[in-house]
């Protein structure tokens, strides 16, 4: 009990006597629940749990978040489980201990696939109540500050996952002192060397920086102070030792270099104050052109408020300072928890817990439409990195978005439909390229087409987590669309060859048939044979065993190509098989039909596998544009590549390669890799090109 006695004296400075009584149950139950355990510095386990909840205390959390942090624990690693808390201390608690609890009973096959798992459901739970995460912080911290007593691959490890994932998230909900304990804490286990030399050296220079910081100080307030201004507050601040080292590392300075960078913060008592002591600050030092921001009308993307200006102050030394009112500097430090810790003078709801719910509203959209756990946590992590740009949408919202997004990324940001049917982009009324990276300061105009959808190529330049996810859902769902109907007509074929039909099948032996293929429907057993999966042909004959004898592959009715099958059906690369073609295709697991023409080489390789093979022909009235590549061997002119690419304009064939390979000094070849339509249309091509003087010869690439 004498650990809980500092705890309890705490909580009475701002929490009534029940609600005291009631954590001293919950302190009870944590403590019988660990009895006999104890951590891996030697101290009784429930030292940490205390602990957790002394650090939310210090943020004047509520009762409930200081239950559920004496009782993070117990259902991992004891035999209490979620519906006693319920039971004891109500459904709230119990959720926020559930948010924080890792899956301990789920089996994984690997530990990136199960810390993916752990952390996909601590980040839902904290959509649903924000406190989960501000327990669970509070548990990494701990679980930092006692690091030391565990092996060296464990600090390794769980010090690289605090600084990608927990300080990260630290940052995004505004939390700054606890991002920085991460850092420094990461820091020191994964570079222990380096932090060691950063710190001694911040160390030995500290006595001459305070000296030349109070120096600037001393002179600011006799400014501010002659100017009549008011109830302000100046004082130094020191870098915290990563963000020295981050500096160093992106800027490719030395330590000397950095440590010459003076800051100070000024704390006034309004906005407007705010702008009239950065006028004072600009008249007493020189400002350094191009190193203004203002965060106070253009919020950071965690609701962080100041005014940021670098000058050169006392001695010719360049001196950062930040300016800010009382109310931003706690919401700057402290973040959501700002709204227990100061919510008697700051509001209801602070400008960073707003900020964090909109995130965590896209993180759920996310959620919804991602594979996998792994999936899910990669765009997380891309929307967790705090670099971004601030564009303004036409009529003058201002987006907050990752740095590196691009007119993609904005179409998303806006609304998944006016990023799944984008067609183009204006920035400040200029037509650009969807994959335009952003500025800070542009106003954005997203071109929208009804029919329009995601472009597979988006997914080379887009840089959030929505914009990645939703083309991926796209993509994906897309192919399944098309793997299903592909799927049907090769069944439905295979089955006439048989004489037999879908709705003639006994319906308890195509449920045996879909159990042993581990599937639960026809529509997946028709994606299966679309991907080429599953065998057509070998599937109908198990469907319908029982209704007939026939053993016979031979198809005499063909499947008809019309070009809108979509990703499903591919052509070769190695013979660019066109409308007009003699082909056949090729079922590849995954992909589909891949359709080659009869004369390419690969053929042979592709007729030693008769059950994958499919007696396909082209549709009468084809769709779509083709790829083909012809060989241009022409006489070594100047402009003639020039010469080659007009023509071939001017029959509306899109050049997508063009390769130059030169033969002697006389003549060389041009290999083209070019769309067209048709037979036909190619044949005029060749013709066209045949009619330039300078050309010898024009073929088809033959394999």
């Amino acid at each position: 009990m004498c650990g809980f006695t500092q705890l309890k004296q705490q909580l009475l400075t701002y929490l009534s006597e029940e609600k005291v009584a009631q954590l001293e149950e919950a302190y009870r139950v944590a403590a019988l629940a660990h009895e006999g355990q104890h951590r891996s510095t030697g101290e009784p386990y429930i030292s940490h749990p205390i602990e957790v909840a002394h650090i939310l205390a210090k943020m004047h959390m509520d009762h409930q978040s200081i239950i559920a942090a004496m009782l993070h624990d117990v259902i991992e690693d004891t035999a209490v489980d979620k519906s006693f808390i319920a039971d004891k201390f109500g459904e709230e608690v119990a959720e926020i201990v559930d948010g924080v609890s890792k899956l301990a009973l789920i089996k994984f096959e690997s530990r990136a696939e199960a810390q993916a798992e752990n952390l996909r459901k601590m980040i839902l739970a904290m959509a649903r109540d924000i406190r989960v995460i501000l327990v669970k912080l509070a548990d990494r911290l701990h679980n930092m500050r006692t690091l030391h007593a565990t092996p060296l691959d464990k600090q390794q490890r769980v010090a690289k996952e605090t600084l990608e994932i927990y300080a990260p998230i630290a940052n995004r909900l505004g939390m700054h002192n606890f991002r920085m304990e991460f850092e420094d804490l990461a820091f020191s286990y994964i570079y222990p060397i380096r932090y060691k030399i950063i710190k001694e050296a911040v160390k030995k220079a500290r006595g001459n920086r305070k000296a030349i910081i109070h120096d600037m100080e001393a002179t600011l307030a006799h400014r501010l102070t002659q100017e009549k201004m008011q109830a302000f507050k100046i004082f130094g601040r020191e870098k915290h030792l990563y963000s020295l080292y981050q500096k160093m590392r992106k800027k490719a300075l030395s330590l000397t270099e950095v440590m010459d960078v003076y800051a100070l913060r000024l704390i006034v008592d309004s906005v407007d104050s705010c702008y009239r002591a950065l006028g004072i600050v600009h008249n007493l030092f020189k400002p350094v052109h191009g190193r203004f921001k203002d965060y106070i009308a253009v919020p950071k993307i965690n609701g962080y408020q100041s005014l940021h200006t670098i000058a050169i102050g006392n001695h010719g030394l360049p001196i950062e300072i930040q300016i800010r009112t009382k109310a931003m500097d706690q919401l700057a430090e402290n973040g959501i928890a700002a709204h227990w810790l100061y919510k008697g003078n700051i509001g209801q709801m602070n400008e960073a817990e707003i900020r964090a719910r909109q995130w965590l509203r896209g993180i759920l959209e996310i959620q919804e439409t991602t594979g996998n756990s792994l999936e899910f946590i990669e765009h997380v992590k891309i929307d967790l990195y705090p670099d971004e740009v601030y564009v303004f949408t036409p009529s003058g919202d201002i987006l907050s978005l990752s740095a590196g997004s691009t007119c993609v990324d904005f179409a998303y940001a806006v609304h998944t439909v006016v990023g799944n049917t984008c067609i183009a982009a204006k920035i400040d009324r200029r037509l650009v390229p969807l994959n335009t990276r952003l500025k800070s300061g542009q106003t954005v105009e997203i071109v929208t087409a009804r029919g329009a959808h995601p472009n597979p190529a988006w997914l080379n330049f887009v840089v959030t987590g929505k914009a990645r996810n939703n083309i991926r859902n796209w993509l994906k769902n897309q192919k399944s669309t098309e793997s299903r109907e592909l799927g049907k007509r090769l069944l439905e074929r295979s089955l006439a060859v048989l004489s037999l039909t879908t709705e003639v099948l006994n319906l308890s032996h195509v449920k045996k048939i879909l159990a042993e293929l581990r599937l639960t429907t026809m529509d997946a057993l028709y994606e299966e044979i679309g991907l080429g999966n599953q065998v057509a042909p070998i599937v109908a004959r198990r469907l319908g065993i029982e209704l007939t004898s026939q053993e016979t592959q031979v198809f005499d009715t063909p499947l008809f190509i019309k070009g809108t099958e979509g990703m499903v059906v591919t052509y070769g690369k190695c013979c660019y098989p066109i409308p007009g073609d003699s082909i056949l295709g090729f079922l590849s697991a995954g992909r589909g039909i891949v359709v080659h023409r009869e004369t390419c080489h690969n053929v042979n390789a592709v007729k030693k596998i008769p059950e994958k093979y499919i007696f396909i022909q082209w549709d009468d009235d084809v769709l779509g544009d083709f790829q083909v590549e012809l060989n241009v061997e022409s006489l070594n002119q100047r402009g003639m590549v020039a010469s080659l690419a007009n023509a071939l304009s001017e029959y509306d064939a899109n050049i997508e390669n063009i390769h130059v390979n030169e033969r002697n000094s006389q003549n060389f070849t041009i290999t083209f890799l070019v769309r067209i339509k048709s037979r036909l249309h190619l044949a005029r091509i060749i013709r066209r090109l045949r009619n330039i003087p300078a050309v010898l010869r024009v073929l088809r690439t033959k394999q």
